[in-house]
């Protein structure tokens, strides 16, 4: 069992930046490639970005390429989503979910636990 924690979330004006954290507790974070998603209201959930298991490699959805970055921190058991440049419609909770196996994936239906979400609200 993975517990997934998140924090960093709230309101931001249009163009200002986020940081959001997921503390991971419970069996080897490192044996985890991590995700993030979100969901609007009304909304499907999406896939926002996904890291490999040792950080090497990362993944973007088209929506958010070069105004977000994640990263990890194996020592500390956390991941990360540096937001910037933020529009209105990243507004959303925002998830984090732990995928177990060797290649990372992109579809929700593929991660084995998730976290209870924060919510990120951008103003215009």
């Amino acid at each position: 069992q993975v517990q997934l924690v998140e924090s960093g979330g709230g309101l931001v004006q249009a163009g200002g930046s986020l940081r959001l954290s997921c503390a991971a507790s419970g069996r080897t974070f490192s044996s985890y490639n991590m995700g993030w998603f979100r969901q609007a209201p009304g909304k499907e959930r999406e896939f926002v970005a996904v890291i490999s298991r040792g950080g090497r490699s990362t993944s973007y959805a088209d929506s958010v390429k070069d105004r977000f970055t994640i990263s990890r921190d194996n020592a500390k058991n956390t991941v990360y989503l540096q937001m910037n440049s933020l529009k209105p419609e990243d507004t959303a909770v925002y998830y984090c979910a732990a995928q177990e196996g060797i290649w990372y994936r992109r579809a929700s239906y593929e991660y084995d636990y998730w976290g209870q979400g924060t919510q990120v609200t951008v103003s215009s």
